[in-house]
């Protein structure tokens, strides 16, 4: 067993080891128990970790972990044009606040 990653927000723990096991890799969370502890033991040795189960599927895992760290990239685009009234419509929006045609490219 290898460890992954370490954390003190055990949902964040729980949704990559859903995403690890959707990719075939068994995966385990180990240490959440000692978040409590925090106070009388060093609060890293309390943070609850992520372990890959099998040492060959750790590379795997660790890419994986670090593109769900990965912050979004940001848009080239800052704004679209509608296909049918020409009205520029920022790039958060998917519709054309004048015509309600959609922006799915």
């Amino acid at each position: 067993m290898k460890k992954v990653y370490s954390s003190t927000d055990t949902m964040f723990l729980g949704h990559l080891r859903n995403i690890l096991e959707n990719e075939g890799i068994p995966c385990e969370i180990l240490r959440d128990h000692l978040l409590g502890t925090i106070g009388g033991l060093p609060p890293v040795e309390c943070w609850a970790e992520l372990w890959v189960i099998e040492d060959y599927q750790f590379e795997k895992a660790q890419y994986i972990v670090e593109k769900c760290m990965e912050k979004p990239r940001e848009s080239t685009k800052d704004v679209w044009a509608c296909k049918r009234c020409g009205e520029e419509i920022e790039a958060q929006f998917m519709e054309c606040w004048k015509c309600g045609v959609g922006n799915y490219d």
